[in-house]
């Protein structure tokens, strides 16, 4: 048997507050009045689809997840288009080099076929254990329904053979070139048609065979699923279709609109870790669905093992730890929709990104890998030909060492309004880590006067800078509080 045997979540801790949006343009559009209600999730301006997708994965693995040797990562909305985003995820983690990796997009049912070739892969051999992972920050037009409708967010799901959370039962794919809306390569936003004909003309049509036939693979009956996970920002339109297969009120799941918007590809998935953590009993049946350009079904059947299992880091924690939002300023600003006056302090020059020592320090630019001296143990970052132990000063004895989960608390800090930074003050300071160890870092999340010398602190993967002028976006690591996980 097939199926998930670990996941986890991440969902930005910012809220953008939906009632800011609506009082910013119900002067041109009235009939925003009444979508005021609840808050969408909301990127910092160093969060991307992949600094996202790190942290769901990063969840996942430490909630059980073994070493895979094969990640595919979905997304509408990954930064680079030729550049592989599954590869810098495996990266930052120090996945190993021998693993595949595969990146998925172009549709809002990428996360669902991400996790049906992953499925269907380790179910017929080729790989051992795989990685699912499904992030999404999609651009918007200021005042547009999906500024009110989207939100950012990743999850993420191990898939193997031992220790099933859930086992694979059936699954049906269907692919029809219906345009509900699209992007073109050139374009930075959705162009998206008429609701009714949707639901109506789409949903409606393509989704129910669908499902009908995943189920007749299943050998069982619409009465029989106890949770129908599909998201939909039209109202009723999910009601609509498990209404026309039989399925019964109560098994629909949650679409979390309320509390986070849809995350796009990676919402199915996303919705999928939320009824696996709050919903979901050992035996129940799942039915998962994801739409665009055709349709991605897949049954599951939860085990025993679901009750003992505990996430790291799931979409329920996420949700839960969350910062209200009301500046609409700031969310405009995040994602380059208005231009600031930065000031002078901002200016530099875009100097062009190194790809050669980018790729010769890959290790330590996106894994935060240091070293740990073979004579004396003393950790250091970043690695260097010396020990920095004034008692030791070996040479060549440095032997690699992740820094990126070991707990550290702040040794000094300092708010700078002078340095530019997208989110002012600037927080940076010098941390140490517990088990030896120190360096200078950026901290992030981060309120002002929400930091103290001797805080806690865990390291997060972000953005550090990006070189406008060629649109390269540089990772580094940073420090946050821990009340995040």
């Amino acid at each position: 048997m097939v199926g998930i045997t670990a996941f986890g979540g991440y969902i930005p801790k910012r809220r953008l507050v939906r009632q800011a949006v609506v009082d910013a343009h119900v002067w041109a559009d009235p009939g925003l009045a009444r979508r005021g209600r609840g808050e969408r999730a909301m990127c910092n301006w160093d969060e991307d689809a992949v600094t996202m997708a790190v942290e769901a994965v990063r969840s996942c693995l430490n909630s059980g997840g073994t070493s895979p040797d094969a990640l595919y990562f979905a997304s509408t909305s990954a930064p680079f288009a030729d550049r592989q985003n599954a590869g810098i995820v495996s990266t930052a983690l120090s996945l190993p080099e021998s693993i595949a990796s595969l990146d998925l997009g172009s549709s809002q049912k990428a996360g669902v076929s991400a996790f049906i070739q992953a499925l269907g892969a380790v179910q017929g051999g080729l790989y051992n254990q795989a990685l699912v992972v499904a992030s999404e920050k999609r651009r918007v037009k200021a005042g547009s329904a999906g500024e009110l409708a989207y939100g950012d967010g990743a999850a993420a799901l191990a898939v193997g053979t031992d220790g099933l959370l859930a086992e694979f039962v059936a699954a049906q794919s269907a692919t029809v070139d219906f345009v509900d809306h699209f992007r073109s390569a050139t374009e930075a936003y959705d162009y998206t048609w008429e609701e009714r004909w949707i639901r109506d003309e789409g949903l409606a049509k393509i989704v129910p065979p669908c499902i009908n036939q995943a189920l007749a693979k299943a050998g069982a009956a619409a009465a029989d699923v106890d949770h129908f996970i599909m998201p939909s920002t039209i109202g009723r339109a999910v009601a609509g279709i498990a209404r026309q297969v039989g399925l019964r009120p109560d098994a629909i799941a949650d679409n979390l609109a309320g509390v986070m918007g849809e995350a796009g590809a990676a919402h199915p998935l996303v919705m999928l870790l939320h009824v696996l953590e709050t919903r979901a009993k050992p035996g129940d049946l799942l039915l998962l669905a994801g739409f665009g350009q055709g349709c991605d079904v897949v049954v599951l059947r939860t085990t025993e093992a679901l009750a003992q299992f505990q996430s790291a880091q799931g979409v329920s924690d996420a949700l839960a730890n969350r910062q209200p939002e009301d500046n609409y300023q700031k969310f405009l600003a995040f994602n380059d929709l208005i231009r600031l006056e930065k000031g002078m302090r901002a200016e530099n020059d875009d100097y062009k990104t190194a790809l050669s020592v980018t790729y010769r320090k890959r290790d330590m630019l996106l894994g935060l890998v240091g070293g740990r001296c073979g004579q004396c143990g003393a950790l250091q970052f970043p690695r260097t030909e010396v020990c920095v132990n004034p008692q030791c000063g070996a040479h060549g004895a440095q032997e690699p060492h992740s820094f990126r989960d070991e707990p550290a608390t702040v040794l000094t800090w300092s708010a700078d309004y002078l340095a530019y930074t997208a989110d002012p003050p600037s927080h940076f300071g010098m941390i140490t880590f517990k088990e030896g160890g120190r360096f200078m870092t950026d901290f992030t999340d981060v309120a002002v006067g929400g930091i103290e010398v001797g805080m806690p602190v865990r390291m997060v993967f972000r953005i550090k800078s990006m070189d406008s002028r060629r649109g390269f976006v540089r990772y580094f690591w940073k420090a946050t509080p821990v009340d995040r996980a």
